[in-house]
């Protein structure tokens, strides 16, 4: 049995994950992702990742980092994160856990104690449950919603969340080439992202429905980012 597959019922959810996977689809049949798909998925994986990075309170023009001048650790590991997405989404729904341990390791060197590194503070077990289970972008919410409330990562778990989020649109088939910049409309939404998943840490019906909201509201608004992208490469 899908364990998520009650959240549909929640109020007006279905219908927003509906819309939202249809703006996914759109996105997809730009005439730039023909010919020219790989650069979009390059220039949205360094705007998710400096987006991402903004979440924690890192804050750094896109043209800084674009630029490579800039060696703030974080910054480096927020980028590996970004770069190793591709390959790392081969083995997501497989070996959730090791996953989760090398985005520890790519986004924590240099920022938390090396012996730390890939360990998370508390149990996944249920995060990992959900890796392959039901609705995909139902799933990719709740696992990032998960993540956040956790706090199982110190120092770098914001990034890692996202990051798992972005694993499960590419795995599970969403969104395969990494196109759907959704960390940029989390980004420029912040204080709804930060209430909303403070609001799914709760566990309450009202808590989850406003999360899965404002996500599926956010994959069809970085949709639109999408097209914007595809046209300017």
């Amino acid at each position: 049995m899908d364990p998520l597959a009650a959240l549909l019922n929640l109020t007006d959810i279905a219908d927003a994950a509906t819309g939202a996977r249809a703006a996914v689809d759109g996105a997809y049949k730009h005439p730039a992702m023909r010919r020219k798909g790989g650069l979009v998925a390059a220039e949205v994986s360094l705007r998710s990742a400096v987006a991402s990075l903004s979440l924690e309170g890192t804050e750094y023009e896109l043209a800084e980092v674009r630029s490579g001048t800039v060696l703030d650790p974080l910054v480096q590991g927020a980028l590996r994160v970004a770069e190793a997405i591709p390959s790392l989404s081969e083995r997501w729904q497989s070996a959730p856990r090791q996953v989760l341990a090398k985005l520890h390791v790519l986004a924590g060197t240099g920022v938390i104690p090396t012996a730390d590194l890939g360990r998370p503070v508390v149990p996944l077990d249920q995060v990992v449950s959900y890796v392959t289970q039901g609705d995909p972008l139902i799933r990719a919410a709740v696992i990032h919603g998960e993540l956040l409330a956790l706090q199982a990562f110190p120092g770098v778990n914001g990034i890692i969340a996202r990051a798992a989020a972005r694993l499960t649109y590419v795995a599970s088939g969403l969104d395969p080439r990494g196109v759907i910049p959704v960390e940029v409309v989390h980004a420029s939404r912040a204080p709804e992202y930060v209430g909303a998943s403070n609001a799914f840490a709760t566990g309450t019906p009202d808590g989850i429905r406003s999360w899965l909201k404002h996500v599926t509201t956010a994959v069809a608004l970085a949709a639109q980012e999408t097209h914007q992208i595809a046209s300017a490469v």
